[in-house]
This record gives structure tokens, sequence and C-alpha cells, in this order.
């Protein structure tokens, strides 16, 4: 039975005695502990993010470069490790959850280059004998709360970025699934990093409102759903505090005539039922335009029910199960309103059964037709391998389904016309766009972020919004005048 405390200082330590259970989701067994952390643990966290921040943030550029250089090469000795840590509290498979450590690798090495990100503006002569340039430096103890699904992709959206700008960072991860942070933080002390960088502190609501009261902390990054993401939002704006905030999601996937069907049937098998549809980049919505409907239904069914759904330590596993009862009796009560709302239930993944795993958390591929857009599990995030068809007659119907939905975080296109191609990227209110492409999850040297409901704040997560979110703004207008004294000057200075 393990226990998950926090790493604060370079050690492992709470002075906490309240514990919170840790689930095996594919056997429905506890198998560990997490801190429940008390205002003592969060008082050493702070202590200890400030005495760093004063070091970490007189260091050279360079000399975080190369601590981030060797960080970058720790973790892929260690992706095998750190993946398998991921699917025994998560469930996901474990190329799933190598696939996600990777992905969060490639903003470790995107942060070695922060000496060239952090390059500012000079401009001569602005005025007579006047130079003005522009500098970026660091906020100070800085805060990332972070969700289930990616225990190592999305806390490493954040603190590479915030450490590589000369911040501390604090990390609260999900007490779901929690020694993933715990490790990638030894793993970066191991690199060279100094205690008290990088800590991470473990808790529930009580430890998130620390954090979002704390006026030592200068900004918070969070991924979550949207009710909670507007609370980060809101509580941190009250408090003074910079803030990115991702929500929900609910993704469409639209599938013109003139697709290749095969490859948009393969989409969004991969895109709604891979993690157990526990992504905020989901296709939960693929929307059939003009006749091509029966033969999408007819080829995601096929094909979902070949899926093999089972416990990541089966190698050959297509998906596992979802991460909690409480969320497997909500996934199952949203189905139950498709059919009570008059969708037309194709594959019912409620009773999915596994020999051996009775009590897993598993929910199988669920296929809803003939949804639309009144509907309840059109409106919301199910978060689970729910997937819904809407049939529309245009393309002109297919966007505007798009652009009317609360959530604006991802959404593809699948044709093989150029020019609906081109009107599609430009004219869809979201903020990832695919074309011919499921999951269009923007690389480490771009920037994560939608729009509407589906982002609070003003900066995406990672690539130069990072850098830009992580950083304040200095200009500096300089002039070095003669000895001789001018007197004062009364009037706005021009050239």
């Amino acid at each position: 039975m393990k226990i998950i405390k926090n790493y604060i200082d370079g050690t492992v330590f709470s002075s906490s005695k309240k514990f919170l259970d840790i689930d095996d989701p594919s056997k429905g067994e506890k198998i560990g502990e997490v801190v429940l952390s008390s205002k003592e643990d969060f008082k050493k966290v702070l202590e200890s993010s400030k005495k760093a921040f004063l070091n970490w943030s007189e260091t050279t550029p360079l000399k975080r470069s190369r601590v981030l250089s060797k960080y970058k090469e720790i973790l892929e000795k260690n992706i095998d490790n750190i993946a398998k840590i991921i699917s025994e509290e998560h469930g996901k498979t474990l190329d799933d959850a190598k696939g996600s450590v990777i992905r969060g690798l490639e903003v470790v090495e995107f942060a070695t280059g922060i000496p060239h990100l952090l390059k500012g503006e000079f401009s001569q002569n602005v005025g007579t004998g006047i130079d003005s340039w522009s500098i970026r430096q660091p906020l100070g103890i800085t805060a990332g709360i972070t969700p289930f699904n990616f225990p190592a992709m999305v806390p490493m959206w954040m603190y590479p970025i915030s450490i590589a700008c000369g911040n501390s960072f604090i990390l609260k991860p999900s007490e779901k699934d929690p020694s993933c942070g715990i490790k990638l933080a030894e793993l970066f002390s191991e690199a060279g990093l100094p205690d008290g960088v990088l800590n991470v502190i473990n808790g529930d609501k009580e430890v998130v409102n620390m954090i979002l009261e704390e006026k030592l902390i200068s900004s918070v990054s969070f991924v979550g759903s949207t009710p909670v993401a507007k609370y980060i939002y809101e509580k941190s704006a009250q408090h003074g505090k910079r803030v990115q905030a991702l929500g929900g999601a609910k993704n469409h996937l639209v599938v013109m005539p003139d697709a290749n069907l095969n490859q948009a049937v393969d989409g969004i098998m991969g895109a709604a039922y891979g993690s157990a549809g526990e992504r905020c980049m989901a296709v939960s919505v693929a929307v059939a335009v003009g006749d091509i409907g029966d033969k999408l239904v007819k080829q995601i069914s096929d094909k979902a029910q070949t899926l093999k759904v089972s416990p990541w330590t089966d190698l050959s596993s297509d998906m596992g199960p979802v991460i909690s009862s409480e969320h497997k009796a909500k996934i199952l009560s949203y189905i139950d309103i498709g059919i009570k709302e008059g969708a037309k239930l194709v594959l019912d993944g409620r009773n999915f059964k596994i020999q051996g795993y009775e009590n897993g958390y598993f929910v199988g591929p669920t296929l809803f037709d003939d949804v639309s857009k009144n509907m309840k599990i059109y409106k919301e995030e199910i978060f689970g391998p729910v997937l819904s068809v809407l049939r529309v007659d245009t393309y002109e119907e297919a966007l505007k389904l798009v652009n009317d939905h609360a959530f604006g975080n991802g959404t593809s296109i699948y044709t093989s016309d150029g020019e609906i191609s081109r009107h599609f990227t430009s004219n869809c209110q979201i903020g990832m766009v695919g074309v011919n492409v499921p999951i269009p999850v923007p690389m480490a040297f771009h920037s994560f972020g939608g729009w509407k409901n589906s982002l609070f704040g003003d900066h995406a997560m990672h690539g130069n919004e990072g850098v830009r979110f992580y950083t304040k703004l200095k200009t500096v207008t300089s002039r070095w005048p003669k000895s001789t004294k001018e007197g004062p000057e009364f009037t706005m200075p021009t050239n």
C-alpha cells in the first residue's frame, strides 16, 4: 500500500494525518493513499518556493537551459517507468500513457531554448540620444492545478516554461492519480534543479483555495472542467493573480460527403474512444453532412464493436476504464438521459464487464445517432467513451452547429475540398482546428487553448504564449545626457 505525500524543498514530506484513497480503476480496489495537506504543509511550500525564487531568478537563462536539457535526458530514460505509474492509477493503456509523456517532454525540449525566447526588443534613437528596449522578467511564485486525465503531460505544459523563465512553481496534481507529479519533481531534482524551485503539494479543494487566496502566488494555471475553470479564474482575479484556466469541450468532427470515409472513421474511433474519452480534445460529436450519415454510423458501429477494452496490463488493449466509480455513474446517467431524450442508441456500453475485473470502472464504447442540438447529451461535456452523431444537409448547417456551441476547444473537418477546408479554418469560432486530422493538439512550439467557455484568461498554454504568461514585460527608456544641466522639461517629450 503506497502512501503519497508532498515533495517540498527536495524532500518527501507532510505533517498532515488526513488521507484520501487511491484506486486502481481496472479493479476498483484501493492501492494507496494520498495526503490531504494541512495549512502547515502549505506554509512550508510557500517558504520553500519564496526562498528558491530569489536565487533561481538570478540564475542566467543559459544555466537554466542546461538544467532543463539534463532533465530532458533523464525523462527520456524514464518514459516507460512514468507511463507505468500513470496507467496504474489512471487506467489508460501503456501506449497512450507513453504518448502523453512524450508530448509533455516536447515542452521541456521547447523550454531549453529559453535564452532565445527571453530576448527582448531594442530600438536606438527613439528620441535624440535616447534608446529604448524591452525585457521579460519572472513573475515570482507560480502555481499549477492539474487534472487526472494527463498527470504528466498537463503539468509539463506548465512548470518547464515557468521554471525556465526564472520562476518557482507549486504543482497541485489531481488527488486521483498523484504519484506521477512526485516522480516528475524527483527527476527534476536529479537533473540539478535547486530544491524548492519545483514543489508538489497534494490535497483537495481546500488546498486549491489556499493557492488561489495566497498573495505571494503570482499566477495560477489550470486545466479541468468549465465550472471549475470559471471558479479558478474568478477567484484568482479577486486576489490579483494572472490566470490561464482551460475548461471543458464538446469537440465536433465534421464529415463532408467527399471525405475519405475510411480515414474519417479511423480518426473518429481514436479520438472518441481513445483514453476512454477522457480527453479535453476527444471528439464527442460527429457531424455527418449530406448523405454520408448512414455509411458513417455503420462503419463506426462495426469498428467500435471490435475494440478491445481491458486493463492497462493487457498490452493489446485499445481502451481502459474510466477514472472512478463516481465518474462511471455520471457517464451512465448521461446515456440514460440520451435515451430518454429520443436519441437512437446504436451501441450501449453501460453493462460492460470483464471476467476477473467485474468491479473495474469500465464503460464500453457507446454510440448515439439522430442526436439533436437541443439534447443534454449534445450540450454538455460527458468526458467518457460516448459519441453522438448529428446529421445535417449542408456545410453551412455544420459550421453553424460548431459556432453556436458554448464550448470552443477543438474541431476538425474531413474533406477533399480545399475551398471548404479554407473557409472552415477561417470561419469556425474554435481555438484549435484540424483538417483531416482528428485531434489537432498543437506542438510545443505553438500554443494550446480554446475559445468561448473552453478558456478563461488571455493566454493559451506552452509555446510563446507560455513564455508571455510566465513573465512580466518591462520597457526601459534610457538617456545618458551631458553633465551640463539643461533644466526641467514640462512638455510631453517628442523627437
